[in-house]
């Protein structure tokens, strides 16, 4: 593997372990109270996304090992372009559905 392939992947497996230290204890309305934790979550996001951006022009096979990695790239484009249409309960969604998958995905490529 790339030591640049690596260091992306290592940088989304920082920026999940930080949303789930984020929203450890806490629940979906703390989200919508919250201006801080949104903030903190939504930039993880984007930090995610643009790793993943990068990782499909650098490492194409490496790119489709992680499921869904499009529609990764897609929320961190909302997140950024249209952010005003963000909506709370998708992303809570994604953190309670979608994290686990992608956490799962990034230890088994990083452990190739």
């Amino acid at each position: 593997m790339q030591l640049e392939t690596r260091k992306l992947l290592l940088d989304m497996l920082e920026a999940v372990a930080s949303i789930e230290e984020f929203t450890k204890g806490r629940t979906f309305a703390d989200l919508g109270r919250d201006k801080l934790l949104r903030s903190g979550i939504s930039y993880q996001f984007v930090v995610i996304g643009e790793a993943i951006s990068q990782l499909r022009r650098l490492d194409q096979t490496t790119f489709d090992g992680i499921s869904e990695s499009s529609r990764i790239v897609g929320f961190r484009n909302q997140i950024i372009h249209g952010y005003g249409f963000v909506k709370d309960n998708v992303t809570w969604q994604v953190i309670q559905d979608k994290l686990p998958i992608l956490k799962r995905e990034l230890v088994d490529l990083l452990a190739r």
